[in-house]
């Protein structure tokens, strides 16, 4: 709220009134030019990240999800296109949502995107080596408790 100077609004000066009033806007167009900027330097990071995603190193995941939770958190309509394509398609969209976490399981969406990807590109079950280690480890796991 502005300062009144403890007098009603209408008995204020009219320059004081046009100073607020240029303050305000200017508040207002300055919180709308950084939201913009960091929309496009969010945008920016995406197109980085799915350049550098087929490359050796993996720096482009990270990369894709850092500019996603930049985009997400300053435009309203991406927000809303995310979360639609999230109920459309959650299987795509789970891995990078447990990313943008406070705390992600970075580990464990990694782990479970080779098992996919495993899945996805070798059809018999006996040829998976990552399953196998999986299931290995889980009975030593088991017997340990």
């Amino acid at each position: 709220m502005t300062p009144t100077l403890g007098l009603p609004r209408h008995d204020l000066p009219v320059r004081f009134r046009r100073r607020q009033r240029l303050a305000q806007l200017l508040r207002d167009g300055f919180a709308r030019a950084l939201r913009i900027a960091l929309i496009a330097l969010g945008g920016v990071i995406i197109l980085a990240g799915a350049i550098l995603t087929p490359l050796p190193g993996h720096v482009g995941l990270p990369l894709l999800v850092i500019g996603l939770m930049i985009v997400l958190r300053n435009s309203f309509s991406a927000k809303r296109r995310f979360i639609r394509w999230q109920r459309r398609h959650s299987k795509l969209v789970f891995p990078i949502r447990r990313l943008m976490r406070r705390e992600p399981e970075v580990i464990l969406v990694f782990w479970q995107q080779l098992l996919r990807s495993e899945k996805l590109l070798i059809r018999g079950a006996k040829w998976r080596v990552l399953k196998r280690l999986r299931k290995r480890g889980k009975r030593v796991w088991l017997r340990k408790e």
